[in-house]
């Protein structure tokens, strides 16, 4: 069979899918159980999947890292978070497919794996460091790429992976790429860099806190026959301590995390119609992330319950870990600060924003 590299006008399709060479990959030459190729198969898959998330995210971070990002440019950013979260939906229906592997099944050929585990899966380090998961973040604070450089020690092909990994680590991630472009964001008709910008911003945060504070008092007055109104009293307080210590930690103005607001609170603006659509794009990519990590940790408690991973890990409970990272915390905590729409502080230099209002 041909290699895939003459004309394309005359490859056949199984040519054109390599399949010669992807059809002996499954390990057939050790005469493998049905269970065991089964297996192989299923986290091959997932590393061709793991291939194309690494390049869709590397896309929409090139688009986004700009130094002016183009506004038809935005959409296709989303593009590229809707089809990876697509790809991460449908890993987690895979995994129904590895659950028709019963616990003697896998004990079967379990141990012919050895040391082998899904832990060093390097293009999944990769995509967590294209995206932003940070190493304090990580299970135990975990060095993301400690395993590969112990590994690197074994061949060439583990050096050009260890390189390949401390690339990725020196470069701006996803969420960083995101965040510097939402700090663009102009608040109320004002740029980054206009005049009196500084205040424009400083006005839309304590507005925006004095309405949170009064929506509080609202709520509270709802629950004064509550018992433990004392302790719901304690705890708006925290919830007015946290939001201020967001939008002004150390108490300065974070112009990413006002940016951010903005267009959450004004979302229907027909100029921040792509920009919240963005946002929603990268909540929804991580949410189908946690599903997915979730959906593994119970594939592999029904299959091998509490037992300690091939690998050493604490197994269920490392997996259990992972499905609780946040990547892009700023994104999900700014909800929880909301206010009411009829609450809003409001809108200046509504023209700036293409909409209209009634004077």
């Amino acid at each position: 069979m041909g290699d895939g590299n003459g004309d394309s006008n005359s490859w056949t399709y199984g040519e054109y899918l390599r399949l010669y060479d992807l059809l002996k990959l499954q390990g057939e030459g050790r005469e493998i159980s049905s269970d065991e190729m089964h297996f192989i198969i299923v986290h091959q898959t997932f590393e061709l999947w793991f291939k194309q998330i690494i390049r869709e995210l590397s896309e929409a971070r090139g688009i986004l890292s700009l130094n002016v990002v183009p506004e038809d440019k935005i959409p296709t950013a989303v593009d590229h978070l809707s089809r990876t979260t697509e790809i991460f939906r449908l890993m987690a229906d895979q995994w129904t497919v590895l659950e028709t592997l019963t616990p003697q099944g896998f004990l079967n050929f379990r141990d012919d794996l050895g040391t082998a585990s899904g832990f060093e899966s390097f293009q999944m380090r990769e995509f967590e460091i294209l995206l932003g998961l940070k190493a304090q973040d990580r299970v135990g604070s975990m060095d993301p790429i400690g395993t590969f450089r112990k590994l690197s020690k074994r061949s060439p092909e583990d050096v050009e992976i260890l390189s390949r990994l401390e690339k990725r680590l020196s470069e701006k991630s996803l969420y960083n790429a995101l965040m510097e472009w939402i700090e663009r964001t102009p608040i109320m008709g004002s740029s980054i860099g206009d005049e009196g910008d500084e205040k424009f911003v400083s006005d839309f945060i304590r507005n925006h806190l004095e309405a949170y504070k009064m929506m509080n008092n609202e709520s509270m007055k709802r629950l004064e026959s509550n018992t433990s109104r004392d302790e719901i009293a304690k705890r708006f307080r925290v919830a007015e301590q946290s939001a201020e210590s967001f939008l002004l930690p150390d108490g300065k103005i974070d112009r990413a995390r006002a940016g951010l607001l903005f267009i959450e609170s004004y979302r229907e603006l027909p100029l921040l119609t792509w920009p919240r659509k963005l946002i929603d794009a990268f909540v929804e990519l991580e949410e189908s992330m946690a599903k997915w990590r979730h959906d593994h940790a119970r594939m592999v408690e029904r299959i091998i319950g509490r037992r300690t991973g091939t690998g050493g890990t604490s197994g269920v409970d490392y997996l259990d870990s992972t499905s609780r990272y946040r990547i892009f915390r700023d994104l999900w905590e700014v909800r929880t600060i909301l206010v009411k729409p009829d609450l809003r502080p409001i809108l200046k230099n509504a023209e700036f924003y293409s909409y209209s209002v009634d004077l």
